[in-house]
């Protein structure tokens, strides 16, 4: 079992990134709520890590708090849910959000989060409000970050890239294009705009 990564944030292209390990590139599939903590290209970072094992793949989810972690655990633990969709819970509202939807039944806040219809997000409450508390808060120090050699960094469209997030994410592509672009700005990166478009969105 992989359960944290140290190295160099080498690539960022929400939902994935690659830390690279030793001169291994590991790619990682994150939640919004990890990108938008993330820092800079080329810097070193310790990643929590949960290794998903399939017929057909092996495949990383990548935290920066334990908290997200938990929470990704416990969501691929419930009937219907895999890991496809709880990083979409997981990017689509912070854990605070997540929990005060639970405990208030908010059913129809839930159904926005692509992949979630109605009978899911009922099992979501159901199943879910047992194990959340209403403290949101790390109990434990996030992921260390120290500077590291500064590399080449491969340059992205920020609009281009955030719609693309969105759709791999479960958003239907004209959805994801116009929260956007009705959001763009100029300076503005990946994932400010697919945070600002989220808030429009939900």
């Amino acid at each position: 079992m992989i359960t944290y990564l140290h190295g160099l944030l080498a690539e960022k292209k929400p939902p994935i990134l690659v830390i690279e390990v030793q001169g291994i590139g590991y790619e990682v599939l994150a939640p919004m709520s990890t990108f938008y903590n993330l820092p800079e290209i080329n810097t070193e970072i310790t990643l929590l890590t949960h290794l998903s094992i399939r017929d057909d793949a092996h495949i990383l989810y990548g935290f920066f708090h334990e908290s997200e972690r938990e929470l990704f655990r416990s969501l691929i633990r419930i009937n219907g849910v895999g890991p496809k969709l709880a990083l979409s819970i997981l990017s689509s509202m912070d854990l605070s959000s997540f929990i005060q939807c639970i405990h208030n039944n908010d059913i129809e806040h839930l159904k926005r989060i692509p992949g979630v219809g109605k009978k899911t997000a009922e099992r979501l409450i159901v199943e879910m409000r047992d194990r959340l508390t209403g403290d949101s808060n790390d109990t434990i120090n996030p992921p260390i970050i120290t500077p590291a050699i500064k590399q080449q960094q491969v340059i992205h469209n920020p609009v281009n890239d955030a719609i693309s997030a969105l759709i791999a994410l479960g958003y239907k592509p004209n959805d994801a294009s116009r929260w956007v672009r009705n959001v763009a700005e100029e300076d503005l990166s990946s994932e400010q705009l697919i945070r600002l478009a989220l808030q429009s969105a939900l």
